[in-house]
């Protein structure tokens, strides 16, 4: 959330560099090699076939990233090990992604057009006001939207394969072919599995946190949080509650450094939590998110429990010769909100197109300069998000008092405003300077009492 409170004022966030303008937008974190960039036509061309690319994991980056390659003259491999993958996630995605991803209106359980912030103390600010008629926030099951987006890869010609990822051989120059490791399960094997091989031209990696395609080419670690979710079935009038209402906790019991949820699907509501700095107490965490919300969802039965990690901030590395990461295998979740589909299934499709590109539709072998294309468009269009949601994150979340400022502050109209315009399109609200400057000053008025709050709450406890 509130991705456009801050774009304006915290503009020198965005690394910069007069000489170099190609690279200012990306972190000083990230190490990349040198750029080499070589036109398709003086690529050698793809003998007796078109080109072939691996897409390791059918979640929304996978399935798009498999759909835009088939679509666009790949032989496209898509290997996928849970075809019924239930990703303990919240499931919130853009108004814009419906649009641009041409998604059916069937596969979204709800239309969220009103959320609740709550505070430590549970102060609850309702957001949602400044909305549209026509604008909601869409909620989907993962196992839902995965599978749809992978049957519309295969149905484009992408060749789906039930199989789980172990490695892969790289290959002895530019031009040999990437050799695949994988077991592939097609119900004739037994659950063992048969042991298969596979030779491409490229590998995307969309396999996830703990991707092991980042692994095989030495990607680097990063801090992930663990979310943890279940599935609750409240009665039916408890559910006209939540029919278009989503909830956010925020406070030292629902998690340190994050949030909670409430969210809204077809017939049951996901309550969830998630936490980078205290792993261990996150069974804890997502107990105070259910006291937060027990009168709500009193007399819900648990259907099922999720558990799974998120990254928190991209890889080191992205990518290495014709081996590209997309989604959570390169890290493209946001701070402070936690948002990941979105991003997942544009990097997947963004890194397809200049596959695409770059191989002139399948007839000419890629190198790494076409996937830098991909990096260099990703980094422009978001590099700066991350940046202001994570220091948001730290701003906002560091202690109670401070999110309580946070919950004021979104009682704003016009913190509303630019925060809904830039969620629900992806693209930075034009705002108005006066306004701006009111913000600025309400902002600081929030966290000055969020401070006075403090000490007194530390006189209390001396």
């Amino acid at each position: 959330m509130a991705t456009s409170i801050a774009l304006k004022t915290f503009t020198g966030l965005r690394q910069s560099s007069p000489e170099t303008t190609v690279i200012s937008h990306r972190p000083t974190t990230l190490t990349y090699r040198p750029l080499r960039i070589s036109a398709g036509k003086f690529s050698p061309k793809v003998t007796g076939r078109n080109l072939r690319v691996a897409v390791i994991g059918g979640g929304p980056a996978g399935g798009a990233a498999a759909e835009t390659l088939a679509k666009g003259g790949i032989e496209t491999f898509l290997i996928e090990r849970k075809m019924d993958n239930c990703k303990p996630c919240g499931g919130a995605i853009p108004l814009c992604m419906v649009g641009e991803f041409d998604l059916p209106l069937d596969i979204i359980d709800r239309r969220v057009t009103k959320m609740k912030m709550i505070s430590p103390s549970n102060v609850a600010v309702d957001i949602g006001q400044t909305l549209k008629p026509h604008e909601y926030i869409g909620m989907v099951r993962r196992e839902v939207l995965d599978d749809y987006l992978r049957t519309r890869a295969s149905d484009s010609g992408a060749s789906v394969i039930n199989g789980l990822f172990l490695k892969m051989d790289k290959p002895v120059d530019k031009t040999a072919p990437y050799v695949l490791h994988y077991t592939k399960y097609d119900g004739k094997t037994g659950a063992s599995g048969k042991r298969e091989t596979l030779e491409v031209d490229a590998v995307i990696g969309a396999d996830g946190a703990n991707s092991r395609v980042a692994k095989s080419i030495g990607a680097g670690d990063y801090e992930y949080a663990i979310a943890f979710q279940e599935r609750i079935k409240i009665p039916d009038e408890k559910m006209r509650y939540y029919e278009d209402l989503a909830e956010m906790y925020v406070g030292d019991d629902v998690s340190p450094d994050f949030y909670g949820w409430v969210f809204p699907k077809c017939d049951h509501v996901a309550v969830g939590t998630g936490t980078v700095t205290h792993k261990g107490d996150i069974k804890k965490f997502q107990l105070a998110t259910r006291l937060r919300a027990k009168d709500k969802i009193l007399g819900g039965k648990i259907i099922r429990v999720e558990a799974h990690p998120i990254p928190e901030h991209p890889r080191p590395k992205r990518l290495a010769d014709r081996v590209a990461l997309v989604g959570d295998a390169a890290g493209y979740v946001t701070k402070c909100s936690g948002e990941g589909i979105y991003f997942a299934a544009k990097s997947g499709r963004m890194c397809a197109e200049a596959i695409v590109e770059g191989s002139e539709k399948g007839k000419r072998m890629i190198d790494e300069g076409d996937l830098r294309k991909y990096l260099e468009k990703w980094d422009k269009a978001y590099w700066p998000t991350y940046k202001v949601l994570d220091v948001l994150q730290k701003v906002f979340y560091r202690s109670n008092p401070a999110r309580e400022a946070f919950v004021e502050m979104c009682a704003d109209e016009y913190v509303q405003k630019m925060t809904f315009d830039s969620y629900l399109y992806k693209k930075v609200a034009p705002g108005n300077p006066l306004e701006d400057i009111k913000l600025a000053v309400n902002t600081i008025g929030s966290l000055v009492r969020a401070n006075a709050l403090r000490r007194e709450m530390d006189k209390i406890s001396v």
